[in-house]
């Protein structure tokens, strides 16, 4: 009993940990989003847990988000990488524990009539055999522990709790993954609907053009307008066909990439016709928000755990200074037969402790203390460095929501003052009061005035995917379990 409680105290100072104390370092950014003439107005309202179907409302975008979910091979992968850092912990954590064998073995020795032995043994036993020669059996079952460390200064706790961290790193990176997926598929999908547009003005613009062609030809033939008339009319044709074919390429790479990013074909029924048609869907986020959001974010949830990670490798750091106990017990059964193998007198038992002391390692210990506090002081630059990454990118997307609306106004005017001079120019040239060079400019400038609403509309959209991933979207932090032992 003496023993036994000796072994139980020895197990329970394991617990102990010189790991440093770890609290979460201040952030190094300001304590608001910045906001004035450039930005949105402060909100009271706080961030809500979102999902990206309050945020994308199309059920056909929708619909392809849920597909690449399942489907996406780096999704895959990364998810994956995560099963891996589990099963590492667990390895890891297994050390804590005594790993216990059980052994069985029978023996069968014969001597020579000198008594020479002849045969083999397998383990310790009882015998029978009478020094005349002849057959002696034995047998023996044990179980036991062999060298297990007992960890009296929180060695191979602080190794576990580092494993810990980094399985949950990599979670994090895994929710980082999935959130980059679904603004990637936002992206692309809003893109294909914005090319589209493109195609169709300069499906129109050719249409348009063609018309202009074949007037000015026939005022041509009629000896009305000149040569340079009918040129002027041909080079805005040929610079519509040439957008046109170039769109058709851009609309299939599109469609190409959202299969891509899917992992599988996508029907044409899921994709955007215009930009119109995509743009309208998109939900708005609030602004204002206290910067202390960015913590939820996952590559800043990521960056703290290898922070955490690396704080618990000094731990096992200091723990090498210390001695380290090691405990082997084996007990067992061991009988020449096999009937009284489970006798009162066949029981036996070993303890073997043993402590290794360093006494001189030539500085290794003090060169992993050292590597393991400057691999914390890194992990913390990092972690500060991706909250202020974070903090930029946030900003930049509200202040580029915070003037889009009005870039776009201003670009509705010019595109509904183009084309009233197109109108204008198109009915002065047929009545003969201007030359063909003015309504050339004005189609121009329509055309152009056309292709920019669309990107504007792009830009727009855009904004909110970047918004919504900036702020760490429907991937925060959610309640993860404690590392056990």
């Amino acid at each position: 009993m003496k023993r036994l409680g000796l072994m139980l105290a020895l197990s329970a100072l394991g617990g102990c940990t010189l790991e440093p104390h770890y609290a979460r370092p201040t952030p190094a950014v300001p304590p608001r989003f910045p906001s004035g003439d450039a930005y949105l107005r402060q909100s009271e309202a706080a961030l809500p847990s979102l999902s990206y179907r309050d945020i994308f409302r199309d059920p056909r975008l929708q619909a392809i988000i849920a597909q690449a979910l399942s489907n996406n091979q780096d999704l895959r992968q990364t998810l994956a990488n995560i099963e891996s850092a589990r099963a590492l912990y667990r390895v890891q954590r297994a050390d804590i524990f005594p790993a216990i064998d059980a052994s069985a073995g029978a023996t069968l020795r014969h001597t020579g009539d000198n008594g020479q032995s002849v045969g083999g043994s397998s383990g310790g036993a009882g015998s029978n055999n009478n020094g005349n020669g002849g057959h002696t059996t034995s047998y023996d079952l044990q179980a036991g522990t062999t060298a297990w460390e007992i960890d009296l200064f929180g060695r191979i706790r602080s190794l576990s709790h580092s494993a810990f961290d980094q399985y949950l790193a990599s979670d994090a990176a895994a929710r980082a993954t999935r959130l980059t997926l679904v603004a990637n598929i936002a992206d692309a999908w809003l893109k294909l609907g914005a090319d589209r547009s493109l195609l169709l003005i300069a499906q129109d613009t050719e249409k348009s053009a063609q018309t202009s062609v074949d007037l000015t030809q026939a005022r041509l033939n009629g000896g009305v307008a000149p040569r340079t008339d009918l040129r002027q009319a041909q080079t805005v044709l040929a610079t519509a066909q040439a957008d046109r074919a170039r769109q058709q390429t851009l609309v299939a790479q599109d469609v190409n990439a959202l299969q891509l990013l899917i992992g599988a074909p996508v029907a044409d029924a899921q994709l955007p016709a215009t930009i119109e048609d995509a743009d309208g869907s998109l939900s708005e986020l609030p602004a204002g928000l206290d910067s202390a959001i960015l913590l939820r974010r996952p590559d800043v949830v990521e960056a703290e755990y290898q922070l955490r990670a690396a704080n618990a490798r000094i731990g096992a750091a200091r723990a090498a200074f210390f001695p380290r106990v090691s405990l082997t017990a084996i007990a067992g059964l061991a009988s020449a037969g096999l009937s009284s193998l489970f006798s009162g007198g066949a029981f036996t038992w070993t303890v073997a402790p043993s402590a290794t002391l360093p006494i001189f390692d030539g500085g290794a210990n003090a060169g992993n203390l050292a590597y393991s506090k400057a691999q914390r002081d890194a992990s913390l630059a990092a972690y500060q460095k991706s909250i202020q990454t974070a903090f930029r990118e946030v900003s930049d997307a509200l202040a580029r929501r915070g003037t889009i609306d009005a870039e776009a106004a201003a670009d509705e005017l010019n595109l509904t003052a183009a084309q009233d001079t197109l109108t204008l120019g198109t009915a002065r040239y047929r009545q003969g009061i201007d030359p063909y060079l003015s309504t050339l400019v004005a189609q121009r400038d329509y055309y152009s005035a056309r292709q920019t609403m669309v990107n504007i509309r792009l830009v727009r959209a855009q904004n909110l995917v970047a918004l919504y991933q900036t702020l760490g979207g429907d991937q925060l932090v959610e309640a993860l379990p404690s590392p056990a032992g």
